[in-house]
């Protein structure tokens, strides 16, 4: 396993994150093909095994239960100091106001619960899931240093918004002398790269650290075009997330399967190779319901990409909606 600093801080990360998305108790969530605890625990397990000390979730997943087993499995099979947990903060977890959002009581409120359903006494990184329209972003951003200051968070970092409005959070943060955000979890892969505008070079200018989740378009750049899986038959957010686009997306998948063929190697390994390579990544997020979902994905850390290679992957790319936050 490579490891890297998260953006312009002294935190050294795996240079892939495992997502936690995945764990859970699916009748509690909107994905049906979530694991529980029994199935979670041997990929937490082989991801520590691979040198993955990264781990990402969110309080809204699976209501909160994604972060129950996480925070289970890594007390019993890893050291505490040795590994980056991070979880986000935004999407309801309970009927009637203030359920949902970035106002200081939801943030105060959230990120004690999260820490309850860890386990632990602090996360490394607390990331606002998306921009909050009805919050001022001062005070949110206030209340995120204070959560900082309170030993609750070592980082903070941000999720899923316009370039824009993560420039005005840095500002306010700046200007108030106040945590800043230290990373971007954003949505980037071969099928979806507008990100490439406006955010990635952003987050190049102020040192942020990019931790892109779907790296793999959901798994869409690993199979033939016509190959369906579970997920995919079920998963309603993938659906409105690619579907429209299919026409031309299906030229970069079969092109991802044309190089991988020739490197005789997995089509993950290919596409997951392409994001790795593409500045500022730090660590791409990383689903995984099986033990060879997380084999294949460390073995791309040792493949490099020609120029060519890259241009032959990039070439068939037409600009898509936005899409993945408001």
């Amino acid at each position: 396993m490579e490891y890297m600093k998260l953006g312009n801080t002294g935190l050294d990360v795996s240079r892939l994150c495992l997502g936690c998305m995945s764990f859970g108790v699916a009748e509690r969530w909107v994905h049906p093909w979530v694991l529980d605890e029994e199935r979670s625990r041997p990929i937490i397990k082989k991801a520590l095994e691979l040198g993955i000390n990264f781990f990402d979730t969110a309080n809204v997943y699976s209501d909160g239960t994604s972060e129950e087993i996480v925070g289970r499995a890594l007390k019993d099979y890893a050291n505490r100091n040795e590994i980056v947990i991070a979880t986000k903060v935004y999407f309801p977890m309970h009927e009637g106001p203030n359920g949902a959002g970035l106002s200081r009581k939801a943030i105060m409120s959230e990120i004690d619960n999260s820490l309850r359903r860890l386990g632990t006494d602090y996360v490394d990184l607390y990331q606002i899931h998306r921009w909050d329209y009805s919050t001022p972003i001062e005070e949110t951003m206030e209340a995120l240093h204070d959560v900082v200051k309170a030993g609750k968070a070592r980082y903070i970092g941000a999720s899923a918004m316009y370039a824009w409005q993560f420039l005005k959070a840095l500002h306010v943060a700046e200007k108030n002398g106040w945590t800043r955000f230290v990373s971007m979890q954003n949505h980037l892969n071969l099928l979806y790269r507008e990100e490439e505008r406006e955010m990635l070079p952003l987050c190049k200018e102020e040192k942020i650290g990019v931790i892109p989740y779907s790296p793999l378009a959901k798994g869409r750049l690993t199979r033939d075009w016509e190959e369906t899986t579970h997920r995919a038959e079920t998963d309603e957010v993938a659906k409105s997330q690619y579907d429209a686009t299919a026409d031309t997306d299906r030229l970069v998948v079969e092109r991802v399967a044309a190089i991988a063929e020739k490197r005789g190697v997995p089509r993950v390994q290919i596409a997951l190779a392409w994001v790795l390579q593409k500045e500022p990544i730090t660590s791409p997020i990383i689903g995984a319901t099986k033990l060879s979902h997380l084999e294949d994905a460390a073995a791309a850390l040792s493949i490099t990409l020609t120029s060519e290679e890259i241009a032959f992957l990039e070439e068939p790319y037409v600009p898509h909606p936005i899409i993945g936050f408001k």
